[in-house]
């Protein structure tokens, strides 16, 4: 890249008053799947499983990853453990296509920026992090997010709960330089991604969306940057979307409807039916959760369920 690129780009960075760095490596919209941890027998995290999994999700054909959020069940995991997923996701997926994000999350502002400093050192495409569970302070919660920006250089993504209003997400993106996406699982999410735009704020850069990717076709109408869904089938909404912005909008809603089949299962069962169905794909060994009273209501009936469906959307498979 040229001395004057480079220049140039800083420039741009320093306009929207952020510490990023000048090139971002890969493009920050899209499928980005929130992935699953996987646990050996013996209850250890394994790592093997992981990489595979990240190696899985780029055949599938999505634009990003992210590692560990709620669904990848990062309030069983230690320390170490989460240390040591980092460094497997971020080594696994930084030579694919996939952008990279790593949540840097906890339950205190210390602890938060041990795993900061920790993805700083592995150069992921972006942070995301949620605010503690048990802080309704809003003034506390924006120091938080203050410090996880001040500790990194990379672009960061504020999950939203609770009532984050809108308001007070506008009013972060002017305290944490680095803050430029949201993930919006707070109130109403589709009227809040229309008033994001309305606002028109230059720093932010996109408004990522969870919950299944349930409402993803009046998501992206509104103008959505992507979805954060599970991983078993996410080469589906990878169809969606790709159909979408190629402006076919009936084959995007017919694939949204296998989507939303998959979906329903996928509620119904929650964490170990979706480890099912990576077992299913070949990716995962078993369906262990770390609580276990989330197994408790997998039973073979489930199982059947799960398999039905997965046979009739198999066709549209990538990976």
């Amino acid at each position: 890249m040229s001395t004057r690129r480079l220049f140039l780009q800083s420039l741009a960075a320093a306009a929207l008053g952020s510490k990023l760095h000048a090139k971002e490596a890969k493009h920050m919209a899209g499928v980005f799947p929130i992935v699953q941890t996987p646990f050996t027998n013996d209850d250890k995290l394994d790592t093997r499983t992981l990489a595979a999994e990240i190696r899985f999700l780029d055949r599938a054909g999505v634009q990003g990853v992210v590692w560990p959020q709620l669904a990848s069940e990062f309030f069983d995991l230690t320390m170490e453990e989460r240390f040591a997923g980092m460094e497997v996701v971020a080594a696994t997926g930084k030579p694919l296509k996939p952008a990279v994000v790593l949540g840097v999350q906890a339950d205190d502002t210390a602890a938060a920026l041990k795993y900061t400093k920790h993805a700083e050192k592995l150069a992921p495409d972006a942070i995301i992090a949620l605010p503690p569970r048990a802080w309704k302070d809003k003034d506390r919660i924006l120091e938080y997010y203050k410090a996880i920006s001040a500790a990194t250089s990379r672009p960061m993504i504020a999950q939203t709960i609770g009532d984050m209003s809108v308001d007070f997400v506008i009013k972060m993106l002017g305290e944490a330089p680095n803050l430029h996406f949201v993930k919006d699982e707070a109130g109403e999410t589709l009227p809040r991604i229309s008033e994001f735009h309305k606002r028109g704020d230059p720093r932010m850069r996109g408004v990522f969306t969870g919950g299944h990717g349930k409402t993803m076709i009046d998501e992206m109408m509104r103008g959505s940057a992507g979805t954060m869904p599970a991983v078993p089938f996410a080469d589906l909404y990878v169809l969606v979307w790709d159909a979408w912005h190629a402006g076919d909008t009936h084959k995007a809603l017919d694939y949204f409807s296998k989507v939303s089949l998959m979906v329903a299962e996928a509620t119904a069962y929650g964490l170990p039916g979706m480890k099912y169905m990576l077992q299913l794909r070949g990716v995962f060994q078993n369906t262990k959760c770390r609580a276990t009273s989330r197994n408790a209501s997998f039973d073979e009936e489930a199982k059947k369920s799960i398999e039905q469906a997965f046979e009739y959307v198999k066709p549209l498979f990538r990976a």
